[in-house]
């Protein structure tokens, strides 16, 4: 079982502690099995993963679906975009990429080489922001994903700053796991390297200020690393990393040629941490729509629905900008949870290495009668199914809500971008009619000929109404509505449209019956892109 997604994660030995929320541990369970599945399994096949009973695999599936984190596609249950908010938390809460995003991918463009961020996760490093080069031999690596110190060249760097107890740690998972079974974003280790070699790196590292990664991790892949360091504490934030291919630099070149640039680019990094204006805290969860919403879900699924899990994720959401480590009474009163509930999701959270606590830091004010204890998250959030959906695009977000669209209007449903003055359909979903509108995902027609187009092309009638009708103009006999989509800063990026024969529906009754399914098809496009696209970018294609 790999190491980053088990419920074993937690010290060895570790007892679970009593006042553990069991059902939220399960929940954990099944989205970590189904992130090692690579984001889709049966319900047998998640009683089989998680040895739980299929009657809690189901309830469990129905209270992550009620969220939006999982759909239940047929017989599958499948990762949903909007699981992202968890690790979305994380990132926002250590505010780095949003930060230092931009300077990477400038780096990148600069050096037209790969470039990456990368934080500490006990003895593994943990991907925050990757700026990559498309060629042929790219860098394959997603935001979250985690790679074992040893055979990076942020490791080293990190490393330099471990104490005794972490060493030890770091042994053991060596021991335990001789070939980096555990860290599935890396192909199996085929030689080792000794305990010795690592520890002379990470002492060379110290002593260097940056490191170096000679193919370690599969033969032609080569890195150099430089620490960006933390301007409060001058301990290392996050670790920059210029990454390339041997058929376009040695180890060696990189070291020569790039790394004057890479330490350039790693002080205006730090420049911008310690100029940084105080984080601003950004709108959390809700308190009485949490309180709402479960209540109606419960109402409406009964035992299906199982609040405590319910519950205990979104603590996970009440940390993020501004929001970094908070107190128990302050992640109570985020959520709208009674204290001693939001509790026991901290412990468990703790527990499992999704949280950690120690006292507030001495720069940070310390309001009377609040406890100088807080929580924060750990990189390991990341794992709940970041890096498989960190790779989505915007026709798989859309595919399952078109389909949906289609099987409740029975019409035929699709989406389309601009692509010069022609629109270019990228999702569709047919009616389960005899006679249909048929058109294939990849299609191209003119723009200004289409309800798509038309939106696509802010058509001044068009954007006062909110959507275009085309009524037997393109085809005789078609008719066809759309509205537009939206990214997560307002601009239109594509168009959704039903289409259908003229003969089931009058042009009122479309807008009167299909345009409102629509509009609110569009809508939920729109939030699971929003969420998407937080810190990743999302392919239009």
């Amino acid at each position: 079982m790999p190491a980053e997604t088990s419920l074993d994660d937690a010290p060895a030995g570790a007892a679970v502690p009593a006042e553990a929320v069991a059902p939220l541990m399960r929940g954990i369970t099944v989205l970590n099995r189904l992130t090692e599945a690579g984001g889709t399994l049966s319900p047998s096949g998640l009683e089989r993963a998680t040895g739980l009973a299929r009657a809690t695999v189901d309830r469990i599936t129905a209270t992550l679906a009620r969220m939006g984190y999982v759909r239940l596609d047929g017989r599958d249950v499948v990762l949903a975009p909007r699981l992202m908010e968890l690790g979305n938390a994380y990132l926002a809460a250590l505010r780095l990429p949003d930060l230092l995003a931009a300077r990477a991918d400038a780096l990148a463009d600069e050096l037209d080489e790969s470039v990456s961020l990368a934080v500490g996760d006990r003895d593994g490093i943990r991907f925050i922001h990757q700026a990559t080069r498309r060629r042929a031999m790219s860098l394959s690596f997603r935001i979250g994903d985690l790679l074992p110190a040893e055979r990076t060249a942020p490791g080293p760097l990190f490393a330099s700053e471990w104490t005794e107890e972490d060493w030890r740690g770091w042994r053991a998972r060596r021991a335990a796991d001789p070939e980096d079974r555990g860290f599935p974003a890396v192909p199996p280790r085929e030689r080792g390297g000794t305990d010795g070699e690592f520890e002379a790196r990470a002492a060379q590292a110290r002593s260097d200020g940056w490191a170096l990664d000679d193919e370690l991790i599969e033969a032609g892949l080569v890195a150099v690393s430089v620490p960006v360091r933390d301007p409060a504490t001058g301990r290392i934030a996050c670790v920059a990393s210029v990454v390339s291919h041997t058929s376009r630099h040695t180890a060696a070149d990189l070291r020569d040629t790039l790394l004057p640039r890479l330490r350039s680019a790693v002080a205006d990094m730090e420049r911008a941490l310690r100029d940084a204006p105080a984080a601003r805290p950004a709108p959390g969860p809700q308190p009485s729509g949490l309180a709402a919403w479960t209540g109606a879900s419960k109402q409406e699924l009964g035992r299906e629905f199982v609040e405590s899990l319910a519950r205990g994720l979104t603590v996970l959401t009440a940390f993020g900008e501004g929001r970094a480590a908070l107190t128990l009474t302050e992640v109570a009163r985020a959520t709208g949870l009674a204290r001693a509930t939001a509790r026991r999701a901290l412990i468990t959270y703790e527990h499992l290495g999704l949280v950690v606590s120690g006292p507030r830091p001495a720069a940070e004010p310390r309001p009377a009668g609040i406890p100088h204890r807080v929580f924060v998250l750990t990189p390991r959030v990341l794992s709940l199914g970041f890096p498989l959906l960190s790779r989505t695009s915007l026709p798989r977000i859309a595919g399952p809500h078109l389909a949906d669209l289609a099987a409740r209007v029975h019409e035929s449903a699709s989406l389309a971008v601009l692509t010069g003055d022609e629109i270019q359909y990228t999702a569709r979903a047919a009616a389960d009619r005899v006679m249909s509108v048929d058109i294939t995902v990849g299609t191209r027609l003119p723009a200004a000929a289409t309800s798509l187009g038309r939106v696509l092309l802010a058509d001044p009638e068009t954007t006062a109404r909110g959507y275009a009708l085309l009524d037997e103009e393109w085809e005789e006999g078609l008719r066809s509505i759309a509205v537009p989509v939206h990214d997560r800063t307002g601009r239109v990026v594509a168009a959704a449209n039903v289409a259908l024969h003229a003969a089931r529906r009058t042009a009122e009754e479309c807008v009167r019956d299909i345009l409102p399914e629509l509009r609110a098809t569009a809508g939920r496009i729109e939030g699971e892109m929003a969420v998407a696209g937080r810190f990743v970018r999302v392919a239009l294609h």
